[in-house]
């Protein structure tokens, strides 16, 4: 598929907008430098012009070094014609180690600037630790409105075109707009046909805020978890339209009106990932998809320490009952 082909979204902020890919390409779990590299090229020869890093996941170096390349190759014509993501991990979760973090992602990216820059947790963890999941005692008050104030600065400065968060409730997204200059442009949330967030997704909406969809094929043998790929009814859906459940389940959500963050090693299925624009679910299909039994996936230790009593409300915790 050519990129040019590839629906976006468009994130606005005060005067300026910027044209977002609906899908983009997942570095996170790749499991070497090199296979990093590779897969990024082949996703570019493939169409993708969005890449989601993080600093947690050790693929900024190798996604810059494929970005270089593919300039050189002339596989792009610029860097302008990519939308890369980014986001600060908890140990930099804190208002005077946001900057000094970006121009770390930078710096490993060899870039000027990223498109957005995402707060990954909302929560703020002893700086130097190491330790995943976070034990408990390593866990220390979240400053959300320091952070966040540095995050605008982050934009102000040109470092980044748009600010984001990951992971984020309703209610703290509440609590974020309450006080926000700039408003989060995107919400980056685990999301897929067995964990629907209802709730929090509506939310957004309202709120303006386009949400991004990451896990949307579920976690595979990463989290030990099979429930979005081994779903009997996804693959009974994607047989009758003859496609394969990972097509049904990013069509759902593209029917939904969200972004997508996927990623594949295999080539065969990083085009197939892009070919769910040219036909449509049921409303029979839907019936069926909201009665899927909801389970998260993701979790990041002793959740009542980081996220507040609502917690379970904001994220349809409700619907696995």
């Amino acid at each position: 598929m050519s990129s040019s082909n590839i629906p976006y979204v468009v994130l606005q902020s005060s005067s300026t907008h910027h044209k977002m890919p609906l899908i983009g390409f997942g570095t996170a779990s790749i499991s070497s430098t090199i296979d990093t590299k590779k897969a990024v090229l082949e996703a570019i020869k493939s169409g993708y012009r969005h890449f989601d890093t993080a600093t947690i996941y050790g693929s900024e170096q190798p996604l810059g070094e494929a970005i270089a390349e593919a300039l050189q190759l002339g596989l792009i014509a610029s860097r302008d014609e990519l939308f890369i993501t980014s986001k600060l991990w908890c140990t930099d979760n804190f208002p005077h180690l946001v900057l000094p973090a970006i121009h770390k992602t930078l710096k490993c990216l060899k870039l000027e600037y990223l498109d957005l820059y995402l707060i990954h947790w909302p929560i703020s963890v002893n700086p130097g630790t190491s330790e995943f999941p976070f034990p408990e005692e390593t866990l220390t008050s979240f400053d959300l409105k320091g952070v966040w104030q540095a995050m605008e600065e982050c934009q102000k400065q040109g470092l980044t075109k748009f600010i984001g968060v990951s992971n984020f409730s309703c209610h703290k997204l509440e609590n974020l707009l309450s006080f926000a200059t700039i408003p989060p442009s995107v919400n980056q949330i685990e999301l897929n046909p067995t964990w629907q967030q209802k709730k929090l997704r509506e939310f957004c909406e309202k709120k303006g805020i386009v949400v991004t969809a990451y896990s949307p094929l579920g976690s595979g043998s990463f989290w030990g978890s099979n429930g979005v790929m081994g779903n009997e009814l996804l693959n009974q859906i994607g047989e009758a339209h003859g496609k394969s459940v990972a097509q049904v389940s990013l069509r759902w959500l593209y029917e939904l009106g969200v972004t997508i963050v996927v990623k594949s090693y295999s080539k065969e299925r990083m085009k197939q990932n892009l070919e769910i624009f040219d036909w449509s679910l049921t409303k029979d299909d839907y019936e069926k998809i909201d009665e899927i039994k909801q389970s998260k996936i993701f979790k990041m230790g002793p959740e009542e320490i980081w996220n507040e009593e609502n917690y379970r409300n904001d994220m349809n915790v409700d619907q696995d009952t």
